[in-house]
Parts: C-alpha cells; sequence; structure tokens
C-alpha cells in the first residue's frame, strides 16, 4: 500500500509531505485547491509522461517520492527480471530538472520510465471520472473478467505458448515459399556446385602450382646459378670447403703448440659441416628443379582451370573459392532437405496448436465460470446505486483463430430498465450509469486482491441524495480489501471514511500554494458541514455533519 507521498516544486506544490495507511480514505477541498494536482504528481512518479510546465520554481528541479509497502513476494520476479533489490519497502522516486530532463528510481537505483511504469502499475490504480469509458472497450473487458478468474497465470502460460505458435507459422510460411518459389534458383546453385565439385579443389595447390611453375619455367637459370654455387663451395681451385679443410689441419698442428685453440678449431669445425649441408641441399635443389614438359603442361592447365574459376565468381582468393563452394553446399543441401524440414515444421505446428487449444479451452472455462458470478455481484451492486431494474451481463463468444488472449472475445451487456434486452453497454449506458457501473466493477474486482491501491477521482460525480451515501457504503466495504483513496465532492462519501483529507491554498506570501492536512474528528464534522451547506456551516448543517460521522 501508499505509505508517504512527498511532492516538491510541483505545481502549485512547494514542498508537500503526507503520510496514508490503510481502509478507505477521502480527500476533499474546492474546486481548483489542488486535488487533481496531487494526482497529477503521483501519477508522474508512476511513469506518467512529465508536463514540462509543472516546475513550481523554474530554477530547481522537481522531485516527487512515495514509499510503498510491499506484502508478500508476488512483485519480486518483476524486480529480479529488471536487476533492482526487492525489499518490503519500496520507494519510487522521479525528478524533472530546469532542463527538462527525467530521471526515475527504484530503491535509489535508475530505471528507465518504462520500468518505473511497469511497476507502478502493478502497485496503484487511478481511477478518473472519464475512465468509466474504459468500459466499453473489449481489451479492458476482458482484462477486468480475468482479474475476477484469476487467469494470470494461466494467461502468462498461453501467451508464451502463443508466441512459439507464431513463430512456427511464419517459419513453416517462409519455408513454403522457399519451396514454390526458388526451384530455378536451386537448378542454378546445384550446377555452379557440381562444376566447383568436379573440380576438386584443395586447400593451398593454388599458391603450390604458382611456385612449381615457376620453378619449372626457370629451370635452366635455376641450373646456371646452382652450378655457380656449388663451385663457389666444393668443385673449384677456390672453393670453400677444401680451403676450409687446410686451415682445420692447419689449427690442429697450431693447438699443440699454443694452447687454448680448442674453441677456434671447434668454431671451424662447426662452419664446415654448416657449409657441407649447405652444398648438400642446394643438390636437391638442383634435383627438383628438373624441367619436366609434360609435367609443366600438366600444371599448367590446373592452373589456367582455377584462374577461370576464381575469375567467373568474382573471387580474388583461392581461399574465397573454396568457401563459396562450401556455400553453395550448404543451401543446395537445406533446399534438398526443405520437404523434410516442412513436415517437421507441420507436425511441430499441429502439436503446439493442440497445446493452445487445450490452454484456451482452461481459459475460456474459467471465464464462463467467473462471468455468471461476476455478472450476478455487479448487478446486486448498480441496483443499490438507484438503478433497480438493472441488468449486466457477460457474453463469453468464442473466436475462430487464435488471438494473444486465447479464443474468446467478451462483451458486457446490459439493461437499465425493467423489461427490455440487454445489449452492448456502449450503445445503451449514459454517462452517469457507466459510472455507477464502473464502480460496481471496481467494487467486486477489489475482493480478489488485484491491486493494493486503488484511487478515485470523483468517480461520484453527479450523484446525490441516497445514492451517494450507498457509493460511501460500497466504498467504505471496498477499504476492508484493499487500500482505498477516494476524491470526492460528497459529504455521503467522505463521512463513510476512515481517514479524512483536507487539501486547500494558502494565498499568503508572493505565490499561492496547494497544502494538504489530515483532519482531526472535530474538524471532520465541520468540513462535512461545509460540504453539506456550501461552506456556511449552520447548526442544522454541523446536527447533520454528525449524524453523517456517527
Amino acid at each position: 500500500m501508499l505509505q508517504h507521498l512527498h511532492i516538491r516544486n510541483y505545481a502549485l506544490i512547494e514542498d508537500l509531505s503526507v503520510d496514508f495507511t490503510d481502509g478507505f480514505s477521502v480527500i476533499t477541498g474546492e474546486t481548483g485547491a489542488g486535488k487533481s494536482i496531487l494526482l497529477g504528481a503521483l501519477g508522474f512518479v508512476l511513469g506518467d509522461r512529465a508536463d514540462t510546465g509543472v516546475l513550481f520554481d523554474k530554477d530547481k528541479k522537481c522531485v516527487v517520492e512515495t514509499c510503498f509497502q510491499l506484502n508478500g513476494e508476488g512483485l519480486k520476479p518483476l524486480f529480479e527480471a529488471n536487476d533492482l533489490d526487492f525489499d518490503t519497502e519500496c520507494i519510487l522516486r522521479r525528478e524533472l530538472n530546469p532542463q527538462k530532463k527525467s530521471r526515475a528510481f527504484i530503491n535509489d537505483t535508475p530505471v528507465s520510465l518504462q520500468v518505473m511504469k511497469e511497476i507502478g502499475c502493478q502497485l496503484v490504480d487511478i481511477h478518473s471520472q472519464h475512465d468509466s469509458l474504459l468500459l466499453t472497450d473489449a481489451g479492458f473487458q476482458l482484462h477486468l473478467l480475468d482479474e475476477i478468474a484469476q487467469n494470470n497465470g494461466l494467461l502468462t502460460q498461453y501467451k508464451q505458448e502463443f508466441s512459439t505458435y507464431n513463430d512456427l507459422k511464419r517459419k513453416l510460411n517462409e519455408l513454403r515459399e522457399i519451396a514454390t518459389k526458388n526451384i530455378a534458383e536451386n537448378d542454378y546453385l546445384k550446377f555452379q556446385l557440381d562444376e566447383l565439385k568436379k573440380a576438386q579443389l584443395k586447400e593451398g595447390e593454388y599458391a603450390e602450382i604458382e611456385q612449381s611453375l615457376n620453378v619449372m619455367e626457370n629451370a635452366e637459370e635455376i641450373r646456371s646459378l646452382l652450378f655457380s654455387a656449388n663451385g663457389l663451395l666444393e668443385n673449384s681451385e677456390s672453393a670453400i670447403l677444401p680451403q676450409l679443410n687446410e686451415l682445420s689441419s692447419v689449427l690442429h698442428r697450431l693447438k699443440q703448440l699454443v694452447p687454448n685453440l680448442e674453441e677456434l678449431q671447434g668454431r671451424i669445425e662447426s662452419t664446415r659441416v654448416e657449409l657441407k649441408d649447405i652444398a648438400y641441399d642446394l643438390d636437391r635443389v638442383g634435383d627438383d628443379a628438373q624441367f619436366d614438359e609434360g609435367k609443366l603442361q600438366e600444371l599448367q592447365e590446373r592452373y589456367d582451370l582455377l584462374s577461370r574459376l576464381m575469375m567467373k565468381h568474382h573471387v580474388k582468393e583461392f581461399d574465397a573459392l573454396i568457401s563459396l563452394r562450401d556455400e553453395l553446399e550448404a543451401k543446395v543441401n537445406a533446399f534438398e532437405n526443405i520437404d523434410q524440414e516442412i513436415e517437421q515444421t507441420e507436425k511441430a505446428l499441429k502439436e503446439q496448436t493442440q497445446l493452445l487449444q487445450q490452454l484456451a479451452k482452461k481459459l475460456h472455462a474459467q471465464r464462463e465460470k467467473a462471468a455468471k458470478s461476476f455478472s450476478a455481484d455487479v448487478t446486486d451492486l448498480a441496483r443499490q446505486l438507484a438503478m433497480p431494474h438493472a441488468v449486466f451481463q457477460i457474453a463469453v463468444e468464442s473466436l475462430k483463430e487464435f488471438c494473444s488472449t486465447g479464443l474468446d472475445q467478451v462483451r458486457f451487456l446490459f439493461s437499465a430498465n425493467k423489461g427490455v434486452d440487454v445489449a452492448e453497454l456502449s450503445k445503451v449506458a449514459s454517462g452517469g450509469e457507466l459510472s455507477r457501473l464502473m464502480l460496481s466493477i471496481k467494487s467486486v474486482v477489489s475482493q480478489h486482491n488485484y491491486i493494493p491501491t486503488l484511487i478515485f477521482d470523483e468517480i461520484d460525480t453527479g450523484v446525490s441524495g441516497e445514492v451517494a451515501a450507498k457509493i460511501g457504503g460500497i466504498m467504505q466495504g471496498m477499504g476492508t480489501s484493499l487500500q482505498l483513496i477516494s476524491i470526492t465532492h460528497l459529504p455521503q462519501v467522505a463521512s463513510k471514511a476512515q481517514h479524512h483529507f483536507f487539501i486547500y491554498k494558502d494565498n499568503e506570501g508572493q505565490r499561492t500554494q496547494s497544502h494538504i492536512r489530515l483532519l482531526k474528528a472535530e474538524e471532520r464534522v465541520t468540513e462535512i458541514a461545509k460540504m453539506l451547506s456550501n461552506d456556511k456551516v449552520t447548526p442544522e448543517a454541523l446536527k447533520a455533519a454528525e449524524v453523517l460521522l456517527h
């Protein structure tokens, strides 16, 4: 429930704090005193869009903060889903700075406006006098019936399965479209794939062929250079290796005469061995550089084939040609397996349809059951509100196609006159009748713990006398199931409340300001007397106020 509301720098409010308790409370005051401003500030902190003109002082930021007491852990999953700390005390804060930038916080954690609104809607239902028109909206009608039927868990499960159902339908349509429209394209892809498969492409072969061709085409020059290198190493008068052999012999004799020459001897020997290995490897290079006209032609033909394929498919790298082959193979395989995939998807869709039908059937049964008791309870309350012949019925009708809420559509039917058949609410109910029906409906729904806090903004407008007293009694009963706060101008309603708040304007100082305070017992008598006698308090009005209160 709502425990505390603090407003700073909002419209006519410079700084205002008010504490609320459970049960039924009313807020009264003169027209224009600030009741709508109070509700506007509350809506602001619950996620409504910011009106950039609300700053009391244009140079300071506006802050609205509320504190809620959460009973149970019903909201815990919603908090966890948004990475918010959950506690039995929940603080919502909204700020608007002079630059018209808005920020929202839940338990001191910054949140988006969407998250603020999502959680706020689970804490408070603010019903203004114009919201009665929602009764004629089919979606709102179904929502109310589901609240009575306690379908929230089942409806959440249905919506998840409905999403899967739509995904399967979309996938099946796409597969069928591919199967019917892409046959010619697949034939072309298959032709390209066959050509690339026939070429038997191998990783790295293009570079190897280039290197081999380069060697064979330059075989004469390679052999000439190898002959020169071999001569420098071994087969000439000035060859390096014979001279190193002689140098090694000299050092061998020298180290017998001069000590500590073993290291030099070892280095010379290492150099000689290394050059010997180089000579051996150069001989092998010479063996590989033998010219073979048949081999050259074979390599050239393979190189030309690969080059043509790369040019045909507009790729500059041989690896890209192999990647293209693999992609084509995947596409062709996917197309060739599409009949099997269509069959599997059709089977999955059939199973999903059966599951949806089962869930929709459960929803329908619970709605039918709830509709009977709901209709009877609302009719009973409506007849207490100066509509003695009222009949309220809920028709639950089946749809041919699944929708996001099942296979049902709901219609609210109403008749206010004796002997007149019920018809759609939107066609036969007047504005006053809609308001009284909405009060009756909210009273019935309140018994099912659908919301912790309900706020009525002058829902009792346009009624008086005995009807007003009945409305007060209904609200008093609602206060035993939830926290109910009602803004009213009716003394009959105000007298039924457990707590009476008075909102007023203060014109002292440089600017008019709105304030609110909780009335004491004797102050309530005076305030209700004013409401009875149009602000002129007479002894008769005071006596009547005392009678209403007691």
